[in-house]
């Protein structure tokens, strides 16, 4: 007993605390994870500006505030929960506010931003009453690939107009921008870099096409101007706690936060299950230590991200790179809450980097969310149908919430008209009635 007291009291703090040991992992192990990890999500800070930036926010503030969400986010998974994840801001929330909310539906930038803090409020009372892994279990397979995929194409949508690769046009609504373009070429280019580095394995393909792609404009595009490399972090109070809460009560609007709630739901969710997995920590059933803490400070992380003006908070996928090399505990995500309050004092970078190097991004995340499709069973109409719909319908209507609503809606009516009642849930069913309510009553 001695001895074992006398090898307990060697063990340092943070082996104790984050029971490195236990994980067979050390501290230098969790170290590399966190560069890795950061490595590979860094690209937020800089796409997050630049798509909010098109809202009408700014941009500066917008950086330092992501920054600090994903920061404060981290070290709080890590040090509370004890999990390897990571959470920053969202891709896909992020654009469905500044390109749908603000830019198609007309919204001011405070209005729809407080759509986003009350659609992941919604998330954080499903956490507390414990009935988010319910919904989960309760929501059909093919409507979360569609959802998630349909998210995957308006994403890239947005990637390929932002290069102009893909312009308007008054007589085919879509077409070819012009190849010989800078923008054409470069957002190409980021594209290509990202796909072929990630093929050979390399965590930070997103983070090197920025590089390049930027580089390479600084010395085409007179609007590409080097502004230094670290400053005084600018004010964030342009953009933090300017919520407006004067339109959004009313029936309009449920829908935008159900979306809001759903995206977030089936993205930690997934990321959770797939990134404890990886790393050895969940059992068969999906379940995994402290689920319940970090179920509630992804949750809280999300509603303060939007308080915070850098759009809702989610677990990163990106994580898994960081369990690769052999990340384990919560150290790792500690260590990467920590360079990305490094990051506040690299502002000035956010000003340089051109909006068509976020492309390559943009597109490669599509790609990641689209894959699952090929999970759908084609065969069966009843589920191929009602994915394929949500899919589709994202990117066609520019929005997600028509995508999850006539994805719900056609999941509903294909199941009820073939007799096959028992593959619904009243989850589902709710769903498609309120979404069929609001068009119904709008």
């Amino acid at each position: 007993m001695s001895e074992f007291s006398s090898q307990s009291q060697k063990r340092s703090f943070l082996d104790r605390y984050f029971q490195l040991s236990e994980h067979k992992t050390n501290v230098k192990t969790e170290i590399i994870a966190s560069f890795t990890t950061f490595i590979t999500m860094v690209y937020i800070v800089f796409v997050n500006p630049k798509i909010l930036g098109d809202a009408g926010m700014d941009s500066q503030a917008v950086f330092v505030t992501t920054a600090l969400i994903t920061a404060i986010a981290c070290i709080l998974m890590g040090a509370v929960a004890k999990l390897p994840i990571a959470l920053a801001p969202g891709m896909g929330i992020n654009a469905y506010f500044a390109y749908v909310l603000v830019g198609s539906m007309k919204m001011t930038w405070e209005t729809g931003m407080t759509l986003i803090f009350l659609g992941a409020s919604c998330l954080f009372l499903l956490s507390l009453f414990k009935i988010r892994y319910w919904m989960v279990a309760n929501i059909p397979f093919s409507l979360r690939v569609g959802i998630s995929s349909g998210c995957g194409l308006l994403i890239t949508l947005i990637g390929l107009h932002n290069a102009h690769i893909i312009v308007a046009d008054p007589d085919t609504m879509v077409r070819l921008g012009d190849p010989k373009s800078l923008s054409f070429i470069l957002g190409s280019l980021s594209f290509l870099i990202v796909a072929v580095l990630a093929q050979k394995g390399k965590h930070a393909s997103v983070l090197i096409s920025f590089i390049v792609v930027t580089l390479i404009a600084w010395g085409l595009d007179d609007s590409v101007v080097f502004h230094g490399l670290v400053s005084m972090p600018p004010d964030i109070t342009p953009v933090v706690g300017h919520l407006d809460f004067e339109k959004v009560f009313n029936f309009s609007m449920i829908g935008i936060v159900i979306s809001v709630m759903l995206i977030n739901l089936f993205e930690s969710s997934g990321t959770f299950i797939a990134v404890t997995d990886k790393a050895g920590l969940a059992d068969k059933d999906g379940r995994y230590p402290n689920q319940q803490k970090s179920l509630y400070i992804d949750s809280a992380s999300s509603a303060a991200g939007a308080f915070m003006g850098t759009s809702a908070v989610t677990a990163y996928v990106e994580s898994a790179s960081g369990v690769a090399v052999g990340g384990r505990s919560g150290l790792m995500a500690v260590g990467v809450g920590l360079l990305f309050l490094l990051m506040i004092f690299f502002s000035p970078l956010e000003k340089m980097i051109p909006l068509y190097a976020t492309t390559g991004a943009l597109i490669y995340i599509g790609v990641l969310m689209a894959s699952d499709l090929a999970k759908i069973k084609w065969e069966d109409l009843t589920e191929a149908v009602p994915s394929f719909v949500a899919t589709v319908a994202m990117p066609f209507t520019f929005t997600i919430t028509e995508g999850i609503a006539l994805g719900f809606i056609t999941y509903v009516v294909m199941k009820a008209c073939t007799g096959r009642y028992k593959d619904l849930t009243i989850c589902t069913v709710v769903m498609a009635l309120l979404f069929l309510a609001r068009y119904i009553f709008l």
